[in-house]
């Protein structure tokens, strides 16, 4: 699942509050700011976890930040460690 975060999203500890609701999940991938001003957020896993983290990330403190969510369905990679920070989206 590939997600872009749209509004006041950067500077609000967006991707370290995306760790956190990450943990005891059994999801893979990672969160980054872009160039844009959104955020960035890969995950993979079984579909009810990485709804879960989604669903976490709506109802954290950081739900009131978000203008937009645009949610891509992609198919699983494999190739995603841990889930974590990125510096920064690979995409621009």
């Amino acid at each position: 699942m590939d997600v872009r975060y749209e509004g006041r999203v950067q500077g609000v500890g967006f991707r370290f509050t995306a760790v956190s609701a990450a943990e005891g999940l059994a999801v893979s991938g990672w969160v980054a700011n872009a160039p844009d001003g959104s955020v960035r957020l890969v995950a993979e896993g079984a579909e009810a976890e990485v709804q879960r983290l989604l669903h976490a990330i709506r109802t954290s403190s950081l739900g009131r930040h978000i203008q937009d969510e645009r949610v891509r369905t992609e198919a699983p990679r494999g190739d995603l460690g841990r889930f974590s920070v990125r510096a920064r989206s690979d995409d621009g």
